[in-house]
């Protein structure tokens, strides 16, 4: 038999998930723990779950109670698959020509397939944001855009930087992210993807960063795409700085936002020489910007 444990949780816990630390230490034998939201159009309405190859001790419950403070549910389920089992509610992501994709799950022949493993599924594209900015880098090069620089600040797991080098594969690019646990994530999915990881065209770097400040960003700089997926108010904050980045042309990617915050995001690239090109739709936007 196999366990599961399901914590409700909001959006902020839900997402700490992807990066938290190892909330197990050294246990020999640690759960799977991924996190979903359910329903999109209740965006702080998330869910954590655990999946165990024996019932959860009380000391495992512990631990998994400080992951979240909603209701756990623990089931006992039907076969010890539990690997296959954790992976098979989050169903692949299709946005434009990009397949994203679980172990449980056959890639799509012609996609731009990418897979992420059961312990790192957090970030695969089921959060609206992440696939929303999937399709629009699709766009961008169906539209003849081309980008020879790249950086995708607050890259999680990294799937929107994998994303942009197929699309533009001799292109250098960065990844980064304050947490030094998403690039060890992000690292791993690369090589799990066949991402060529170095300083040259066609090979991806990393690099732990707050915001823009990081050597190896200012040496790259300025970038001609700039990605960013994390939350309004640092989109906001870090408005100058991404700008500052962003060679006079440049497209900057933003998300991570509701269309309630959408006007004050922009407003403040609009106010540092950018345009809007697409303003996005639905709850959670994802923003195109032009700087002049």
């Amino acid at each position: 038999m196999s366990w599961r444990v399901t914590i409700a949780c909001n959006r902020a816990e839900g997402e700490a998930v992807g990066s938290m630390e190892e909330p197990f230490g050294d246990h020999p034998n640690p759960p799977v723990i991924v996190a979903d939201e359910p329903d999109e159009h209740r965006p702080d309405d998330w869910r954590i779950h655990a999946y165990f190859e024996e019932a959860p001790t009380q000391a495992e419950m512990t631990a998994l109670a400080g992951l979240a403070r909603g209701e756990m549910v623990v089931e006992k389920l039907d076969d010890n698959d539990w690997v296959t089992r954790s992976q098979a509610g989050l169903e692949p992501i299709e946005a434009g020509r990009f397949f994203v994709r679980t172990p449980a799950h056959e890639p799509r022949e012609g996609a731009a397939n990418f897979l992420i493993d059961a312990g790192l599924a957090f970030g695969t594209g089921h959060h609206h944001t992440t696939r929303g900015c999937l399709a629009a880098l699709d766009r961008l090069e169906r539209a003849g855009k081309r980008f020879e620089r790249i950086a995708d600040i607050g890259t999680g797991t990294g799937l929107l930087a994998f994303g942009a080098m197929a699309l533009w594969p001799e292109a250098v690019a960065i990844a980064t992210d304050i947490d030094p646990i998403s690039i060890g994530v992000t690292r791993d999915n690369a090589v799990l993807n066949g991402v060529a990881l170095g300083e040259g065209p066609g090979e991806l770097a990393l690099a732990v960063a707050d915001g823009m400040a990081h050597p190896a960003l200012a040496e790259r700089a300025p970038f001609d795409l700039l990605i960013a997926n994390i939350l309004a108010g640092p989109l906001i904050e870090l408005a100058e700085d991404f700008v500052a980045a962003t060679a006079p042309g440049g497209t900057i990617l933003l998300a991570g936002l509701l269309d309630t915050q959408a006007e004050a995001v922009t407003a403040a690239y609009v106010e540092r020489g950018c345009r809007l090109v697409e303003p996005g739709e639905g709850e959670w936007r994802v923003l195109v910007l032009e700087k002049a």
